[in-house]
């Protein structure tokens, strides 16, 4: 069984995978503090009643984690075959930018997978703590791409500034005319944000001549996908198959 473990800003997903099939999988908070055996805990709690692990896949965008990580992988799984994705890790990705150790190791990850699952020219658009536009070219290089402030952190901080606004549950409103200052919240958001997408991705599409595939994935995919007219594919587990992929490639 492989173990793949995704490490975000806001929250950390695992998966295993038995052969091909992505068998099941976990969402968890990222917790930046904690230590490496308080991160075992949480994995063995995770993973008892599963079979034997014999592969790690790991990528992280939390420093502080990814070390903690690295301590537990040494402590508890030193037989077990482990890649982790990060500069000098062998991804088989042109990174066309101007500095490609500046990319998050999740980028390069969804890279990895979009162009192996859809092809290319695609664009991976990542719904999480920002809001990740990243450019596959038809050869499978990472062109670069946009970055835009999360959908939740963009709300929790309008909550955090105005006194009369709250959070809200996101979910689509009556109309886009808010009635009442919940629905305006959520109108504003899911409207907003898919109209964000939208725009970018259009002008993207200019940029390269043509997309073939437009995949949203992330913890809030599902919630802006319904308002898109650009998105093509909802595929949540994406960055989970890259890992797969790529520790494929590197045991080979």
């Amino acid at each position: 069984m492989l173990l793949v473990i995704d490490v975000g800003n806001t929250q950390t997903v695992l998966g295993i995978f038995d052969g091909p099939q992505l068998a099941r999988s976990w969402r968890v908070k990222t917790d930046a503090a904690a230590t490496a055996d308080e991160l075992m805990l949480t994995f063995r709690g995770l993973l008892a009643d599963s079979p034997p692990i014999t592969g790690i896949a790991l990528c992280s965008t939390v420093p502080s984690v990814l070390h903690e990580m690295r301590r537990m992988l040494h402590r508890y799984y030193s037989d077990v075959p482990t890649v982790i994705v990060e500069p000098g890790t062998k991804t088989g990705v042109q990174i066309l930018v101007d500095n490609p150790r500046e990319v998050g190791a999740d980028r390069i990850v969804n890279t990895v997978a979009a162009f192996e699952r859809y092809g290319g020219p695609a664009i991976v658009v990542d719904f999480g703590t920002s809001t990740n536009l990243d450019v596959v070219s038809d050869t499978g290089a990472f062109l670069g791409g946009a970055l835009a402030p999360g959908i939740q952190i963009s709300l929790e901080a309008l909550a955090a500034r105005a006194a009369q606004l709250r959070k809200v549950e996101l979910v689509p409103p009556r109309s886009p005319i808010g009635k009442n200052t919940v629905e305006a919240l959520q109108a504003g958001a899911l409207y907003g944000f898919a109209g964000q997408v939208d725009h970018l991705v259009r002008r993207i599409s200019d940029e390269v001549g043509g997309i073939k595939a437009v995949i949203a994935t992330g913890g809030l995919a599902g919630v802006v996908i319904a308002e898109s007219q650009t998105i093509t594919d909802k595929d949540p587990y994406l960055t989970l198959y890259g890992l797969q992929i790529l520790f494929n490639r590197n045991q080979a």
